[in-house]
């Protein structure tokens, strides 16, 4: 997996007056836990521009002003509600021999039979999968191969298995899918009542009173009265 550089330097204070001077100096305040006692300490605004502003996964060198580089992973990040600036940043140091959690971003490869031929729609339920493995064997990215999607077929987690690392998904869940357009369900809801019309104007109707035969000739007024 690539890495990113933040160069950190480590903070002597973490009261809200200096973690708002860090700010305003265009700093983010960071935390780095995993390796004994929390690690405070703080980085350029535009060092995070590359980790946090993609839809790549990446781990992270911390070089400190020592000369010291740390190995490790994001682990939550903070923003401003109407800013959207960072406002603090949570990382996980990596060891070699110690499995960590991480959510990797879904490549999809290949053409679905689903969408090409059967006027389907690929619909993508899962975007990032989490995954636990060694850092050594986090992959850049999971490749969800869709050449064999037929409409109405679903592709799981239990079909994207690898050694290198497991899934923290249940084995049924969804990645992607085709499924019917719209367009297509409207257009069969449409032949449908165009269908149901025609038959019912066909039908004869029911209870139509049946016409009359032998009915005799209206009566005559009587004879003369007798004086």
């Amino acid at each position: 997996m690539k890495s990113i550089t933040i160069n950190g330097s480590k903070r002597e204070s973490v009261g809200k007056v200096a973690t708002k001077a860090l700010r305003n100096a265009g700093r983010v305040p960071c935390v780095l836990y995993g390796g004994g006692e929390p690690l405070h300490f703080s980085a350029p605004e535009l060092d995070f521009s590359k980790l946090v502003y993609t839809p790549n996964a990446h781990t992270v060198e911390i070089i400190l002003e020592d000369g010291s580089k740390i190995a490790a992973i994001m682990q939550d990040i903070q923003f401003h509600p109407l800013t959207d600036r960072i406002l603090h940043v949570d990382f996980y140091q990596l060891f070699d021999d110690k499995e960590v959690s991480m959510n990797i971003p879904v490549k999809i490869e290949g053409a679905a039979p689903g969408v090409l031929n059967s006027g389907g729609v690929l619909s993508r339920n899962k975007r990032k999968l989490r995954v636990k493995a060694l850092p050594a064997n986090l992959p850049d990215y999971i490749i969800a191969d869709i050449s064999k999607l037929e409409l109405g077929n679903k592709l799981y987690t239990s079909d994207l298995q690898s050694d290198n690392y497991i899934f923290l998904h249940p084995d049924n869940t969804v990645v992607c899918q085709v499924r019917t357009s719209r367009a297509s369900i409207k257009e069969e809801e449409a032949v449908e009542e165009t269908e149901g019309t025609e038959a019912s104007a066909e039908a004869p109707k029911e209870g139509a009173p049946a016409a009359k035969e032998g009915s005799e000739a209206p009566k005559e007024g009587g004879g003369e009265k007798e004086s």
